[in-house]
């Protein structure tokens, strides 16, 4: 190795370590926030129930996410949009551009009361969707859903063409090669596409809070509780939620790889 190799290499090392450092500092300073002290902030009902409520929506929208994101991927990655392909990429990638906050308003527009779906739902039946647990699931959706669409795509466009044409000779129907076939080998891109949804929709704050500061969720109590009373009272319930996001996260990504 050269030694203009080696200047690289140690160039390239350190700002690695810089990263991971970047990374990991301010989350272990919020772990080691944790202490017998702030038991008590936890276990007060309204911090409870905001937690629960980020873990079972955030949950309920990777599920959303599957039904409806991995046809989407399987018909992008067999080019089944045509002439209008790059712009149905463009349109489920939008999310990922666009600032939470105006998420939160343009959806206003369509499920607020007097919005487009929205005044149908309650001059019909008297339900208004803002405010409650499926605004909440709906913006964390809208913010999520491109990364179980974008992962599922590349892992049905890695699948083996000579696998899929020796089922169709074999004379099995698409629908069984989609379930025999393509599911079973991209699962690992799917799976991937489900934990970044799921993180990502834990951690919606900007979309979430214009459409629905009640129910609460963790993100939005966390802000509530720093505005409201301190630093050590929103420290603890962040620090909480960051390790149990950790433990599900860890959990899921060992028993998925024992799977393999």
């Amino acid at each position: 190795m050269s030694r203009s190799d080696k200047v690289l290499y140690v160039t390239f090392f350190a700002i690695s370590i810089g990263v991971l450092v970047f990374i990991l500092l301010p989350l272990i300073r919020l772990v080691f926030f944790l202490n017998p002290s702030t038991v008590a902030v936890v276990k007060d009902k309204s911090v409870l129930i905001s937690l629960w409520n980020s873990l079972s929506l955030s949950f309920t929208t990777a599920i959303v996410s599957l039904v409806v994101g991995v046809p989407t991927a399987f018909l992008m990655s067999k080019n089944m949009f045509g002439k209008f392909e790059k712009l149905v990429e463009t349109i489920v990638d939008l999310p990922l551009a666009i600032p939470h906050t105006v998420v939160g308003i343009a959806l206003l527009f369509i499920i607020g009361r007097k919005g487009v779906i929205g005044s149908l739902f309650y001059n019909s039946f008297g339900f208004k969707i803002t405010g409650t647990r499926l605004a909440i699931v709906l913006a964390m959706l809208f913010v999520s859903l491109p990364y179980t669409v974008s992962s599922s795509r590349e892992g049905f466009k890695k699948v083996d063409d000579s696998l899929v044409k020796s089922a169709m000779v074999l004379g099995a129907p698409m629908h069984s090669i989609f379930k025999r076939v393509y599911l079973p080998l991209s699962k690992s891109a799917i799976f991937s596409g489900f934990m970044l949804t799921w993180a990502r929709a834990i951690s919606e704050f900007g979309a979430v809070v214009i459409l629905a500061y009640y129910p609460m969720t963790a993100p939005v109590k966390i802000y509530d509780a720093f505005s409201q009373y301190s630093l050590n009272v929103s420290g603890a319930i962040a620090a909480y939620l960051l390790l149990i996001c950790l433990g599900i996260f860890l959990t899921l990504r060992f028993s998925f790889r024992g799977m393999k």
